[in-house]
């Protein structure tokens, strides 16, 4: 999947996150800044970059700014911040394609 424009998604709250995409520059850039970063920074990146991976993303700068969220939160912001960047709206593959 190609990043075609700048998106966002989730929000600043405790226990969300907020993520940008944007084109990259032929890979995958990554920007994490976390509340938790010392206890759960590596299962934080993992998450990202497996969700990232399995939405064949290779090309993107991603900011993430998380303030604790469950890897669960942390994947829905990925992939609504990808699938807003190429404008898809409807027939998302929530819960099937998307493991």
């Amino acid at each position: 999947m190609k990043i075609e424009r700048n998106a966002m998604a989730g929000t600043l709250e405790s226990s969300d996150c907020m993520v940008t995409v944007e084109p990259g520059c032929g890979q995958v850039e990554l920007d994490l800044e976390s509340a938790v970063m010392n206890q759960f920074g590596e299962q934080i990146q993992n998450v990202i970059l497996e969700t990232l991976k399995r939405l064949e993303v290779e090309d993107v700068r991603i900011r993430v700014v998380d303030k604790g969220a469950l890897d669960c939160t942390v994947k829905a912001r990925v992939e609504c911040a990808v699938y807003r960047s190429i404008g898809q709206k409807d027939h998302l593959p929530w819960g099937g394609a998307i493991r």
